[in-house]
C-alpha cells in the first residue's frame, strides 16, 4: 500500500471479516440492470450494522479500503458473465487523506481483477459532516482518473444544492423519503418534479431509490426517471449478481 498519508503510515487495521450484498439499479426504459450497488455485509450475511458499529476513527481508513477492495473482486468473479452493468460503491469521505494516494490500491484491485474504471461509481451520502473543499478534490480527482461519482440520499441533508452549485456529480440518487408514497402525495411531487428538471438541466443522471410499490414506480416515470432501486425490484443479494430485467 502507499506511503505518504496519514491513513497508510498510522491508522489502525481492519480486522473484522465482511462480504458484501449487491442491489441492482434497474433501467425501466431498456429493463437491464444500469448498476449494483454494493453494501457491507457480516461475513455469514449479518446486517450492515454488524460491522458498522466496529467502525472508529483510527480504522475508518482501513475499513474503507478494504470495503473497494472487496467489492470489485466480487463484481469481477461473479457479476453475469456479457453484463455490461456498473458498480457502486460506497465511500467515506473522511476515510480518504489525499485523493490520488489513498485511490492506488483501487486501481491496482481493478487492474489486477480486470474490471474496468469506467464501470464504477463512487458514491457519498451528503449528510456526512466532511470539509466541501475537501469532498469537492476527491470527486474531481475521481472523475479525472474516470471513475464516475454520485450523491447519494439527495435531499436528505443540507450540502446538496451547495455542492451542485460548485461541483457536477454525474448521478444524483434521489432520498427514498421523496420516493416514499409519492404517487400519493402532491407537495412530494411538486418537489420532485422541479428537482428532476434542475437536475436534467445540470445534465445529471437521475436515480429514484427506495422504490417499494407499483404507484412509486409509476409516479417517477411519469417525471421521466427510469433508473429506479429498490424492495420492488430487488432486494439485496450477499455475494450474487442478480440478472434481472426490469
Amino acid at each position: 500500500m502507499t506511503t505518504g498519508c496519514a491513513g497508510c503510515r498510522g491508522g489502525a487495521k481492519f480486522d473484522v471479516e465482511f462480504s458484501m450484498a449487491f442491489q441492482p439499479i434497474v433501467d425501466l426504459s431498456t429493463g437491464r440492470v444500469y448498476a449494483y450497488e454494493a453494501l457491507v455485509r457480516g461475513k455469514e450475511g449479518q446486517g450492515a450494522a454488524s460491522i458498522l458499529s466496529v467502525v472508529d476513527d483510527a480504522n475508518r481508513y482501513a475499513f474503507d479500503q478494504r470495503c473497494r477492495v472487496k467489492a470489485i473482486e466480487l463484481a469481477a468473479s461473479l457479476m453475469p458473465q456479457g453484463s455490461d452493468a456498473r458498480l457502486s460503491i460506497n465511500f467515506m469521505p473522511n476515510a480518504v487523506y489525499e485523493p490520488r494516494a489513498c485511490i492506488k490500491l483501487t486501481l491496482e484491485t481493478a487492474a489486477r481483477v480486470g474490471f474496468p474504471l469506467e464501470r464504477v461509481i463512487f458514491e457519498f451520502t451528503e449528510t456526512e459532516q466532511t470539509d466541501p473543499r475537501h469532498l469537492l478534490s476527491i470527486l474531481q480527482t475521481y472523475q479525472d482518473i474516470g471513475f464516475r461519482t454520485a450523491i447519494d440520499d439527495f435531499g436528505a441533508g443540507h450540502s446538496g444544492l451547495n455542492l451542485l452549485a460548485s461541483f457536477k456529480p454525474d448521478i444524483v440518487k434521489l432520498d427514498m423519503e421523496l420516493i416514499r408514497n409519492l404517487d400519493q402525495d402532491g407537495q412530494k411531487q411538486i418537489v420532485v418534479k422541479h428537482t428532476v428538471a434542475m437536475l436534467r438541466e445540470l445534465g445529471v443522471t437521475i436515480v429514484g431509490e427506495g422504490v417499494e410499490t407499483p404507484g412509486e414506480r409509476a409516479a417517477l416515470q411519469a417525471l421521466g426517471v427510469h433508473l429506479q432501486q429498490g424492495y420492488l425490484f430487488a432486494r439485496p443479494q450477499f455475494e450474487s449478481f442478480l440478472p434481472l430485467a426490469a
